[in-house]
């Protein structure tokens, strides 16, 4: 039997203290997704640090510094269901020398929630949190405005954040934001709606997350299909089996399908899809399958299977905005480093450092080209061989590269294609 629930990622992101773990706590409490034994220690957490009631912020918080210092350091997934749809969490950190942890947390979200503390309205953080959700392209924006209970459910207080907040967002690429007042430490609007704010007519937090409409966040028009490996069993039963595995990274393929080979750029058709279930007709994106085609033609693992009248860009030539992870060294103009894009390893060099950009203000700095851990700059990369692209707008999965250091073997950069 498969499971066909909808599966949702989002990611959490506020400053320090406006509750995205006791949101995220609340969330799995009251959609029973936590077990009794769970709960009872999280209440003795909070009886031996001397709070009142049962501190659910303990629950994500797995760090022994995070649960000392009372904050989000790392990025913590945590997986939780209702009859709906499943769902992972990503909490990520609100502090500006974790960028990169929020970066990485919110590259495969389909929403973000980005919180507010009603009390302060909109600051540096938010309007960062918003940069970079906008940056990554997710899809939905969640404003919650939280510990509503602190300002008297006032509307006023909670209409003010979001004009606020909706003038700032103007002025970048987002498209779908969404407002709701909250109190995750009460539950308010949480799971169950809330009789203290009679004003708000909008559905509670966890209805829009069963509810959002997601399907059509993949690209279904730009068929994409980076080979990851190559299935030859040379058994006497499979004497000339050759099929493709690899992950649909956009578009629909279906039976039949005349399809184009890269780099070779040679034409043929495809004769059958094996999914997990054995053979389908047609594939979307994200599902994994087994291509096999008609022709017997050489392809290896980072080659691409595309449609011949809607293709990448084939291209060594670069443009990305990269957010520097390393802690140890500054992105080098001219250094060397390994690429990783969709499933081809190549090599690249760093051939123009464009400007900084200021992830507060959205300034351009084009003088300072020193880019540090959480920085995020506009890079142009030479690569050793050429690269099957499109813009990340048009689609996450091709448009997205990680740079590697090739004497540490570290994660260095995360970047979206321009």
């Amino acid at each position: 039997m498969t499971d066909n629930t909808e599966l949702l990622r989002f990611t959490t992101a506020g400053s320090v203290d406006d509750g995205k773990s006791t949101l995220i706590g609340r969330l799995l409490y009251d959609s029973k997704s936590i077990f009794q034994d769970q709960y009872d220690q999280i209440k003795d957490a909070t009886e031996r640090r001397g709070e009142e009631g049962v501190n659910l912020a303990l629950l994500t918080d797995g760090l022994k510094s995070e649960r000392e210092q009372g904050i989000t350091i790392d990025v913590a997934y945590r997986y939780f269901s209702t009859p709906k749809r499943k769902f992972i969490i990503a909490d990520t950190p609100g502090h500006i020398q974790y960028t990169r942890n929020m970066v990485t947390g919110a590259s495969t979200a389909n929403v973000a929630l980005i919180l507010i503390d009603a009390r302060n309205g909109v600051v540096e953080q938010t309007r960062r949190h918003a940069i970079i959700a906008s940056l990554l392209q997710i899809p939905h924006i969640v404003v919650c405005v939280n510990k509503m209970d602190l300002v008297d459910y006032s509307q006023e207080e909670y209409s003010k954040i979001q004009e606020s907040f909706e003038a700032f967002a103007a002025k970048l690429d987002v498209v779908d934001v969404h407002f709701i007042p909250i109190s995750a430490l009460l539950g308010d609007n949480v799971v169950s709606r809330s009789e203290k704010t009679p004003w708000y007519n909008g559905p509670t937090l966890m209805y829009y997350l069963e509810n959002v409409h997601i399907a059509s966040d993949h690209n279904f028009i730009d068929a994409r299909f980076p080979v990851q490996f190559v299935i030859r069993p040379n058994t006497d039963e499979f004497h000339d089996y050759r099929g493709y595995a690899g992950r649909l990274a956009g578009g629909i393929m279906k039976k039949g399908d005349t399809v184009t080979l890269l780099p070779t750029g040679f034409s043929t058709k495809i004769k059958q899809i094996i999914g997990p279930d054995g053979e389908q007709d047609e594939a979307f994106p994200p599902q994994s399958v087994t291509v096999l085609l008609e022709d017997d033609l050489d392809l290896s693992r980072g080659d691409m299977i595309v449609r011949e009248n809607n293709q990448p860009e084939i291209t060594q030539d670069i443009e990305v905005m990269l957010c520097w992870f390393d802690s140890s060294r500054p992105l080098q103009q001219r250094g060397k480093y390994s690429i990783r894009h969709t499933t081809q390893d190549a090599r690249c060099i760093v051939k123009e450092i464009r400007y900084k950009l200021d992830i507060n203000s959205l300034h351009r700095d084009l003088d300072d080209k020193n880019i540090n851990m959480n920085d995020i700059a506009r890079v142009v990369l030479r690569t050793t061989k050429p690269l099957f692209i499109d813009c990340y707008r048009k689609n996450r999965n091709t448009g997205s590269i990680i740079l590697i250091d090739e004497a540490s073997n570290n994660t260095v950069a995360a970047g979206m294609i321009i």
